[in-house]
């Protein structure tokens, strides 16, 4: 068998020279990242990103970037021979070091749970560890069949509300919090919406009369689902989410399995 693998990246358009074996990984996604230690390769993790001690806090690999920018000198130093980033805002950084001949791998963001667990396949064959991917989404699969199975009946509507910064959207059904809440147990008010992320539109979810409000915020500009809710004139119980691990909407790691048995009781508990 050959050392070395020739694959093409879809995202960067071109051929990526890669290890068959990849032991000195730098993860820049942080869900990614996660999906490495849970299939056992915490040791071969030799960079990460700011973000990725909040979900491998056991790492002691040094930070070499964020979703935006790297340290290339310090890059350069720890000889990667796999280089992990994702689509959307990481595609230009992505790129641009792949056209520097660091070995980049582009992984695709996800739409839906669906992609996610893709994207823990593709990474298994990236490292030549299938039998290690497949265990892991066949626990994630099963962690959410579990939570689903528990749904009330019936369903509350839930409707989702996430702070990017200062950025308010609202979870349409092309996106894998949609899943998250329909695994837990709820309905997606939203769930017509062929679409990932909605702008704000306080008039229309009125008129859907959510029964649940599910508010999500960043700690750079924290935002309680309480105040907003005192100042909207709203009297539907609130599930307040943040980047906590276990209460993390937005993360695309293992972690997730985390987060939908902590929805699914809060929503249980209306």
């Amino acid at each position: 068998m050959n050392d070395t693998l020739k694959v093409f990246c879809d995202p960067l358009g071109s051929y990526v020279q890669l290890p068959a074996k990849p032991r000195r990984v730098v993860s820049l996604a942080s869900g990614l990242t996660e999906a490495l230690v849970h299939m056992g390769y915490g040791a071969a993790i030799a960079g990460i990103s700011e973000f990725c001690p909040r979900y491998v806090p056991q790492l002691t690999a040094p930070i070499v970037g964020d979703y935006l920018t790297c340290d290339e000198a310090l890059l350069r130093s720890l000889q990667p021979d796999l280089l992990i980033l994702t689509t959307g805002v990481q595609r230009r950084l992505a790129h641009r070091l792949h056209q520097a001949e660091y070995p980049v791998y582009l992984l695709p963001l996800p739409n839906s749970l669906h992609g996610v667990l893709e994207n823990v396949l593709l990474l298994g064959a990236l490292m030549d560890d299938m039998p290690a991917a497949r265990a892991l989404v066949e626990t994630w699969n099963r962690t959410f069949t579990d939570a689903a199975s528990a749904a009330p009946s019936p369903r509350p509507r839930v409707y989702t509300e996430l702070w990017f910064g200062r950025h308010a959207r609202m979870a349409g059904s092309l996106t894998f919090v949609h899943d998250l809440v329909s695994a837990a147990g709820g309905e997606n008010i939203f769930a017509d919406a062929r679409t990932g992320y909605l702008d704000l539109d306080l008039a229309e979810v009125a008129r859907r009369q959510p029964d649940i409000f599910l508010c999500f915020s960043e700690p750079e500009y924290p935002v309680t689902g309480q105040a907003l809710q005192a100042e909207r004139g709203w009297r539907c119980p609130v599930i307040q989410a943040d980047v906590d691990p276990q209460r993390n909407l937005i993360h695309d790691g293992p972690s997730m399995m985390a987060v939908v048995q902590w929805l699914s009781t809060a929503i249980r508990a209306g």
